[in-house]
């Protein structure tokens, strides 16, 4: 049944409500930011403890009267807030546009979906970017480490300051398939339903040496500098270098040959005609990502939240993945992708696996995609199906296959 939307207290007016012409063509159409400043002390699982946070987050659709519509969206490492609709002036939506709107798979006219920019990062929530108040400096290094655990409590503070009363879904792909987890597992009564996807209970040595030779490129720049650095300034260089390589890893061999095979660049970079060198295409996609990366991520957030995915062993902290999910009640639904290297189908297929052995209500789907990890945002009829019928079937069931 769909649930009737009523408008929110105008504080907490947060939708955006799209005019007539943008739901005929399934968009949400233009939404803005908004700002949750917690004023009370949070302490980390570190230990350590800031004197508050603030988090950005966008909403789509209306919280229904019971307050129980809620479907929060995770992001991955990269992402922010920013998942669905467009900001004025820009060229393009939301990373998972394709996903959420009326009528799409995330369908906003039953569901008030909410996505907030994680604790840590650098587009708009409290992360190593931002000003420390006792000292009127950025934090820097001295920002206390961040967990998944930290992120999904954080948000789970926003969603109290809301008026959401229990979590319909929480859905995400890779990071953001960890916090989903996280979600299960933390407030286990609150969260109905789990979609997670493209992601890991624990990352392979080989992901977490990814993510070690990332951070030694940012920190062994000069710029660095400890992690003491100026807003437009810092590791430009070992930033790029790191997202150059993590976005290799997001990709499958199949669809980089497709794409660039040994094509050379139209055009030759400076060192490349000095050095005599050919210039690759598949070298100008990387340095255009590299480069478009620095200009929308802090250095030191990516440091972070690399630290925070490696650290990340729901095995290791509960003993094994069954224990960790003792207490969940959520019905789950986890997707894998042949071709996702990163997080492989054998890793996601472990999640569901262990749910089930722990007693609980879970189903695997693995997708036949040659797109790699980033298989999840990308343009696919037969994942939006799968979202659509975990989030609107009223009675759960298990199924498990393959497509």
């Amino acid at each position: 049944m769909v649930n009737t939307p009523v408008a929110m207290p105008s504080t907490d007016s947060t939708a955006t409500v799209p005019d007539a012409a943008a739901s005929v063509a399934g968009e949400i159409g233009l939404v803005e930011p908004h700002d949750f400043h917690h004023r009370a002390p949070f302490t980390f699982d570190s230990g350590q403890t800031l004197p508050g946070f603030t988090l950005r987050y966008e909403t789509y659709g209306q919280l229904n009267a019971a307050g129980d519509n809620t479907v929060v969206i995770c992001h991955a490492l990269s992402g922010d807030h920013h998942c669905a609709g467009m900001h004025p002036g820009d060229r393009k939506p939301g990373w998972w546009n394709n996903l959420i709107g009326p009528g799409k798979a995330v369908d906003t006219r039953r569901f008030f979906v909410v996505c907030a920019n994680v604790l840590g990062g650098c587009v708009g929530s409290t992360g190593p970017s931002s000003v420390n108040p006792e000292t009127g400096r950025t934090y820097g290094v001295s920002f206390p480490f961040v967990t998944i655990r930290d992120m999904v409590r954080s948000q789970k503070l926003l969603l109290d300051h809301l008026g959401v009363k229990s979590l319909y879904a929480a859905i995400g792909g890779s990071m953001g398939g960890m916090q989903v987890l996280q979600w299960g597992i933390e407030f286990p009564t609150y969260t109905r339903r789990m979609l997670a996807m493209a992601t890991t209970a624990r990352e392979s040595a080989q992901a977490i040496g990814f993510n070690v030779v990332g951070r030694q490129a940012i920190m062994q720049d000069p710029s660095w500098n400890r992690g003491d650095y100026p807003k437009d300034g810092g590791p430009r260089v070992g930033l790029t270098i790191a997202r150059m390589m993590a976005h290799i890893t997001y990709l499958s061999d199949t669809s980089m040959d497709r794409k660039f095979g040994r094509k050379q660049a139209e055009v030759a970079s400076t060192d490349a005609t000095t050095l005599g060198l050919k210039r690759f295409a598949v070298e100008s996609y990387l340095d255009h990502q590299g480069k478009s990366f620095i200009n929308r991520f802090d250095a030191n957030s990516y440091v972070y939240i690399t630290h925070a995915l490696d650290s990340f062993d729901l095995a290791d902290e509960h003993g094994s993945l069954e224990s960790a999910f003792k207490d969940v009640q959520a019905e789950t639904l986890i997707i894998g992708f042949t071709s996702d290297w990163l997080f492989p189908p054998d890793q996601n297929r472990a999640i569901a696996l262990a749910l089930l052995r722990a007693g609980k209500r879970a189903s695997y789907a693995e997708l036949s995609m040659d797109l790699g990890h980033d298989s999840f945002l990308l343009e696919s009829p037969q994942l939006y199906d799968l979202v659509r019928g975990f989030l609107e079937r009223a009675q759960p069931y298990v199924f498990d296959f393959a497509i």
